[in-house]
């Protein structure tokens, strides 16, 4: 066989895949550290070579040459190298036989053999210029292959959906099966269609449907019902039929990417929070909240067991509560939360991290069942702080307390005991799933408020930022330690004294033996002379749940902290803010049994 003198090899591709480094690898044999836009054209001697033919080597850079330069290497080639990074999201292939006017025959058994061997190539296609034949249809199988690429949803070798599409389709069905019933009843079915495609489906077309799935497997439909194997059955017909657009259309609609990961502008919309300001629920959200709990609350006994708050969180692509989450909010006397502490747990997320409260209502779909653009509907941002100290009213429902005191002094008790848990329940609570906050709701002048407590660690020269913002300071001491108190003088003077946030003195395990504190004041004296109320007296060592007045006023003062400190030790201010506490949660209880009765 004649071979010709000498071979070009010219090698092409996007940029930051490589090739250049190719070239360099291949003259030096190890990889080079800097890398020039293009490297300078190599002659590959003949007698290195099997068929001892020199091979010229041709690198192409975008940056450098022009399309004109490049046509010219390619025109003088007699091989193309094509590079590609393999790390890069592959790009659907379409194979097109050009030119079938001058051919009586199709060449469609030698092609579709090779399009099954792989699975990048999307569909293949047989035109002709001359004749316009297919040519619109080319570029529409074009734009299809982009905007409903096969790649990522379906295996042609296996003929079946790839893992990564189930998941995916599993969650959204989790997420449309309002009910939690395990079956997409007519409604849930019809609004799972407007929401995707703006239209119902017929009441005929509906049971249409369900008889090609009844016709194809024995458990794809339920109770008259879609279950989760007939809905992902539909969707792997729908693709072996062509109709990928289908599958994806509902994909994207629920936040999906091309890689059928979750969008980032999906899960953390935009949402602009002024300094001084902070997260709340708002009323729908609350509403939304309220839904998933009674959809996943099986036995309706007003907590989640473990295996039911495991089932709401299926939607997730993690865990995102830990065991501490059962010692931050209440619980029943099994340790369930309870649905106060459920929605007490979101308003502490909203409050403390609004961008992972984004990202957990977008798991649940939010958007999608509430109808709003996206999760940011569901925020209230409160306004500036220092307008609500001007006009001495605020409209916010959640208050945070920073809880200060030496080691020892009972602060991670108090907590707890917010909790309603008395000194031998906290006993039972292990030292890995202890929270540094609790979060539960007060009653002041008849409106519920939520309190968050905030245990901050005894470190006095490293106080930071956060550990100094609040509402409200809780300056906890041991009255039978008679060096505990001490720390909370100097905080105080440190920190407080000049600063026009609230101070509570709380004087703990008030059932011991009250020490002489070694500190120039006594608590008392102390508190008079920085105009403090009195040191209030508190324990849990209680036979029932702790007392919660303490509570109360410490939400009074985060409210109100403008009011005068004759008028916050006024008994009568108390007795009608604590009365109303009781009054209230025991109605507030009592009307969300009844609500759920007559779910």
């Amino acid at each position: 066989m004649l071979l010709s003198d000498s071979h070009t090899c010219p090698l092409v591709s996007t940029a930051k895949v490589g090739k250049t480094s190719l070239i360099m690898s291949l003259v030096s044999e190890e990889f080079p550290d800097d890398v020039p836009l293009r490297a300078e054209e190599i002659t590959i001697p003949a007698d290195v070579t099997p068929e001892r033919v020199p091979t010229h080597i041709v690198d192409y850079s975008e940056a450098e040459q022009s399309d004109e330069q490049l046509y010219q290497e390619i025109s003088k080639a007699n091989v193309i190298c094509i590079v590609y990074s393999v790390n890069n999201k592959k790009v659907p292939l379409i194979l097109v036989g050009n030119k079938s006017d001058l051919v009586e025959h199709s060449s469609m058994e030698t092609i579709l053999p090779i399009m099954n061997q792989y699975s990048d190539i999307e569909t293949c296609v047989e035109c002709s210029a001359k004749n316009l034949k297919n040519i619109s249809e080319l570029f529409y199988y074009a734009q299809k292959a982009v905007l409903h690429p096969t790649g990522p949803l379906y295996c042609p070798e296996e003929k079946e959906m790839k893992p990564s599409c189930i998941k995916s389709l599993t969650r959204i069905f989790k997420v449309s099966d309002l009910d939690n019933d395990g079956i997409l009843n007519d409604k849930e079915l019809n609004f799972f269609q407007r929401t995707c495609f703006n239209m119902p489906l017929a009441p005929q077309a509906l049971e249409d449907v369900k008889n090609v799935v009844r016709k194809n497997m024995t458990d794809g439909v339920e109770d008259n019902g879609l279950t989760l194997k007939g809905f992902l059955f539909l969707h792997t017909l729908f693709i072996q039929r062509g109709r990928h657009e289908t599958t994806w259309t509902v994909l994207r609609r629920f936040g999906y990417d091309d890689d059928l990961e979750l969008h980032q502008e999906y899960l953390f919309p935009l949402l602009k929070i002024p300094a001084d300001c902070t997260t709340e629920l708002n009323h729908n959200a609350y509403l939304f909240l309220q839904s998933v709990f009674d959809k996943h609350d099986k036995d309706r006994d007003c907590a989640l067991s473990p295996e039911e708050v495991k089932d709401l969180f299926k939607v997730f692509p993690y865990m995102p509560w830990g065991p501490d989450v059962n010692n931050t909010v209440c619980t029943n006397d099994q340790g369930w939360i309870t649905y106060q502490g459920y929605l007490s747990q979101w308003t502490l997320t909203t409050y403390l991290d609004v961008q992972r409260c984004l990202e957990y209502l977008g798991y649940l779909g939010y958007s999608i069942i509430c109808e709003q653009e996206s999760q940011a509907a569901a925020i209230t941002v409160t306004r500036n702080k220092r307008i609500d100290l001007q006009k001495k009213q605020t409209q916010r429902s959640v208050f945070r307390c920073n809880i200060l005191g030496a080691r020892g002094s009972g602060k991670t008790s108090f907590l707890q005991a917010f909790l309603g848990r008395n000194l031998l329940k906290q006993r039972k609570i292990r030292e890995d799933h202890k929270s540094f906050y609790s979060i539960n709701t007060t009653y002041v002048y008849g409106q519920e408020k939520y309190l968050l407590l905030h245990e901050v660690m005894p470190d006095f020269d490293f106080l930071s930022e956060e550990d100094l913002a609040c509402d409200v300071v809780c300056l906890v001491y041991d009255v039978n330690n008679p060096r505990s108190f001490e720390y909370c003088a100097k905080v105080y003077k440190q920190y407080f004294m000049d600063s026009k946030t609230p101070c509570m003195m709380i004087a703990s395990k008030s059932d011991l033996h009250e020490a002489r504190q070694h500190y120039s004041l006594t608590p008392l004296d102390f508190c008079r002379k920085n105009k403090l109320h009195p040191p209030q007296p508190w324990t849990c060592n209680t036979v029932d749940a702790p007392n919660k007045d303490l509570y109360t006023k410490l939400t009074t003062m985060a409210m109100y902290p403008h009011m005068a400190q004759a008028d916050l030790k006024s008994s009568t201010f108390w007795l009608r803010a604590s009365v109303g506490a009781t009054v209230f949660a025991v109605l507030g209880f009592a009307m969300y049994r009844a609500i759920l009765k007559q779910r």
